[in-house]
């Protein structure tokens, strides 16, 4: 218990530095976006206010997700951090309808005719500092969610990325916007409709594996080879039928039926099973929940 206290502590601690990195980046977005007169650098604060409610998410599935199995959760409580990665990846697509939305909103101004003031140089430093904390961030937390295999921290870590490139972005059009001058102004609002479309992407990313987990899907192909790989290995496995797999947050749960030799005892019989469950739980972790049924085999 002590071990899986100290693992959900450090992806905590880092959404924790997370939230507060994001919680000064828009502050600073919005600030140097209104009087900086950039509507993508305000878009960009809007992207990043979605980080913030990703993270405070984040934490919260992470606070459910490491109770214990208890009479109503026999399996435990990893899958609130599936629904959170869920969440994620909506919250992902909101930020990015709404970057799309404001940035349209603004080339059909200027379209129009109406010239807004050009962006100032206070908009283009905080872009350029979003960026830094932003790809440091999506460092920090890939590197977390990796070691941990936590699929919340991972797609947050993408969260943060997505808002890197969105900055990017930003950058490039308010820098566009000042180097070039007035006719060219629209860069401002048309690097935010691009940024958009990034955004999209990765909330697809990360929406999808949360949706199959949380309808039960089965583990990927890969998996399902190591799987199969593994049991034919097992000489006194003389077949095996009835496999199935899912997934509760880092978990893999796999249940199966095995055929043995029909004249064995049945210490020999629970122990052939006993040790395949071990090679299994060698690859896909000790949190593994492995179910497998004995049967005799008949046909020999």
């Amino acid at each position: 218990m002590r071990e899986k206290a100290g693992f959900y502590a450090e992806a905590k601690t880092n959404t924790a530095v997370c939230a507060v990195v994001n919680l000064l980046l828009v502050v600073l977005k919005f600030a140097a976006g209104f009087w900086g007169r950039s509507s993508a650098l305000v878009a960009d604060g809007l992207h990043s206010l979605s980080d913030l409610l990703t993270d405070l998410a984040v934490f919260i599935g992470l606070r459910f997700s490491e109770q214990p199995a208890d009479e109503c959760h026999n399996y435990g409580h990893e899958k609130y951090e599936t629904l959170v990665t869920a969440l994620i990846g909506i919250f992902l697509f909101i930020a990015g309808y709404e970057v799309l939305k404001a940035g349209v909103a603004k080339i059909i101004q200027i379209a129009r005719g109406t010239i807004p003031p050009g962006p100032s140089h206070i908009a283009l430093a905080v872009a350029l500092l979003s960026i830094i904390a932003k790809e440091i961030l999506y460092r920090y937390s890939a590197a977390v969610g990796r070691r941990l295999n936590l699929p919340s921290v991972t797609a947050n870590a993408w969260h943060h990325r997505s808002d890197a490139f969105s900055s990017i972005g930003v950058f490039i059009g308010i820098g566009g916007s000042i180097l070039l001058g007035e006719k060219w102004l629209v860069l401002d609002p048309l690097a935010s409709v691009v940024v958009s479309l990034f955004i999209f992407q990765v909330a697809y990313r990360v929406i999808v594996p949360s949706i199959h987990e949380l309808t039960d899907a089965a583990v990927s192909e890969e998996q399902k080879k190591k799987i199969t790989d593994i049991i034919h290995s097992c000489a006194k496995v003389k077949a095996f039928h009835k496999l199935r797999t899912r997934k509760i947050g880092n978990k893999v749960i796999i249940d199966m039926h095995i055929l043995v030799d029909k004249e064995i005892d049945l210490i020999s019989a629970h122990n052939i099973a006993s040790s395949l469950e071990e090679e299994l739980k060698q690859v896909f972790n000790t949190s593994a929940i492995i179910t497998i049924h004995v049967e005799p085999d008949v046909t020999a």
